[in-house]
């Protein structure tokens, strides 16, 4: 067999490979929608513990993924001229498309106008916020990302003060004198990196199963029903922002710059669709580098420095909810929304998100602890609880997807 032979044998290998995953994931979705909405609480309780189970399971590659790859690429800063560049498209991109998730929840807000609660909704809210997080302080937030000694952030799952760990050990070992300690230890970090890589695709191999178990939950989350009432103009926005993100406003940059957004979505599918389920970015990154380096091709050098950065600082939906829920709360607490304060927030909501945490509800605690300082109703926090759980399976997906588009288009700049 000839040599064009052999490629074209291996292209029609792929293909099928592709057709027969997305096949597979369609029936995972369908039977567990069908799952979800059977009436029985010994399935209910089986369901919740399969989807408990690959949850941690992402949960514990996820913590040293973030920081092997980190490592790995910044300790080959002296001998790689790239890092400089990767960085800089990274932090370009994510400021770009993250202020323009925060543009369009503004333009939304001013176009659709959502009116004030009623205050005995309001008031019935203020009891659904959970007590220990209306104490919490902007600066609390802040401070708990740094790191008071090395094993606490990885005890707490902290991303942000995990990348703070890596970082410093990273550019420790590049700048650290050359000598056979510092290649051992190099080529140690290396080997756990390369298992860690061979876990994270066992369990991609596994996630049909999964994906079964999360589209129960989400069913029966849909089948008990949300009475949104009044909410109603508020979801309008945050979700129709959600889809102009993630549908116009993202395949737009990547088309700018030279990439087919069909393309770019189709293999970070699976990327996307886990964060949909988790509700967590840092949980979804091992699936997210899997499918950028196999299904993408991204240079594991770009897929491994920018996508953990990503999922800490890149967060489109974060940014549009931070911005148009706090609107909405100070609107409700009496507070006069001129341009120039909503401009503000703009910038506001950017900057918080940008130092948000890739977990479940991050967004929302975020959100919280902004309206506890500026002492406005947070009673409208709680009324708003109830509908969080969907409005986090959306945010989600959309910063991964984010996150994919900024990794393709740093790639496609730095392979010219």
């Amino acid at each position: 067999m000839s040599q064009n032979e052999n490629a074209m044998a291996g292209a029609a290998r792929k293909v099928k490979s592709v057709k027969t995953q997305v096949i597979v994931w369609v029936v995972a979705l369908v039977l567990g929608a069908l799952l979800g909405l059977i009436q029985s609480e010994g399935l209910q309780n089986l369901i919740d513990f399969i989807a408990s189970v690959y949850t941690r399971l992402f949960q514990f590659v996820a913590v040293p993924t973030i920081a092997l790859a980190l490592m790995t690429t910044l300790s080959a800063l002296g001998v790689q001229k790239n890092t400089g560049r990767i960085f800089g498209r990274t932090i370009i991109y994510t400021l770009l498309t993250t202020f323009a998730a925060a543009f369009v929840g503004l333009l939304l807000y001013k176009i659709i106008g959502p009116g004030n609660l009623p205050m005995d909704l309001v008031s019935g809210g203020a009891a659904e916020v959970p007590q220990n997080l209306s104490a919490m302080s902007y600066y609390d937030h802040f401070l708990s990302i740094v790191p008071n000694n090395v094993v606490q952030p990885f005890l707490s799952g902290n991303v942000l003060g995990i990348l703070m760990v890596a970082a410093a050990v990273g550019l420790g070992l590049a700048f650290m004198p050359d000598s056979d300690n510092k290649h051992a230890l190099v080529k140690v970090i290396l080997g756990l990196r390369e298992l860690l890589f061979t876990l994270i695709r066992a369990l991609v191999w596994a996630l049909p199963l999964g994906v079964v178990a999360f589209a129960a939950q989400l069913s029966a989350q849909v089948n008990a029903g949300v009475v949104v009432g009044s909410l109603g103009k508020y979801l309008a926005v945050v979700m129709g922002g959600n889809a102009i993100q993630f549908l116009i406003v993202l395949p737009l940059f990547l088309i700018a710059r030279g990439l087919n957004p069909i393309h770019v979505l189709k293999k970070m599918s699976p990327a996307v669709m886990m964060a949909f389920f988790t509700k967590s970015s840092a949980a979804t990154l091992p699936v997210t580098m899997q499918s950028a380096e196999d299904n993408l091709k991204v240079k594991p050098e770009v897929a491994r420095f920018v996508l953990p950065i990503c999922t800490t600082i890149n967060m489109n939906g974060c940014a549009a909810f931070i911005l148009v829920t706090s609107l909405f709360v100070m609107q409700n607490s009496g507070v006069e929304l001129t341009l120039g304060t909503m401009i503000t927030w703009v910038f506001i909501s950017v900057l918080s998100a940008v130092g948000n945490a890739g977990v479940p509800m991050g967004c929302y605690f975020l959100t919280l602890s902004l309206m506890v300082g500026m002492n406005a109703n947070i009673g409208v926090m709680g009324v708003i609880l109830p509908l969080y759980a969907v409005i986090d399976m959306i945010e989600t997906a959309e910063n991964v997807w984010s996150d994919s588009c900024v990794c393709a288009m740093t790639n496609k700049d730095l392979s010219k």
